[in-house]
């Protein structure tokens, strides 16, 4: 008796729902403290155009998907004087060739958040001090 083999067929959806799962395993989060200095309230906020570059390989970007516990632009949240607030960035998963990578914020105005040569982990998570 002679054994036939068929390949299953898959649903288009369900091949994109599993990328996306995939590419929630591969994500890159970012706990942030940033410090309020001085004696009058800070506002910040992040902007949708900030991203995690591969120091290697500059044309490696990570995308920020979601941020929580900060305002994403144009609104703003306030810091109160002299205090630490913390907020947490999620972004795409970087390249498994990565040792280091920096996060830019790009903006068309001074101030964006840049915190340069965050090394590697394989947890892919971070805890980052703004300045």
């Amino acid at each position: 008796m002679e054994t036939i083999k068929t390949k299953p067929i898959i649903e288009t959806s369900l091949m994109e729902a599993t990328k996306e799962l995939e590419q929630l395993d591969k994500m890159v989060i970012l706990h942030c403290r940033y410090q309020s200095i001085g004696f009058f309230e800070e506002k910040i906020r992040i902007w949708e155009s900030t991203y995690l570059y591969d120091d290697a390989s500059p044309n490696d970007v990570s995308f920020l998907i979601h941020c929580e516990n900060i305002s994403l632009y144009p609104q703003w949240t306030d810091v109160p004087p002299g205090k630490t607030f913390y907020f947490t960035l999620y972004f795409t998963g970087l390249s498994d060739s990565c040792k280091s990578f920096s996060l830019r914020e790009v903006i068309a105005e001074s101030g964006g958040f840049f915190v340069p040569n965050i090394k590697r982990n394989k947890s892919d998570v971070y805890n980052v001090i703004i300045a």
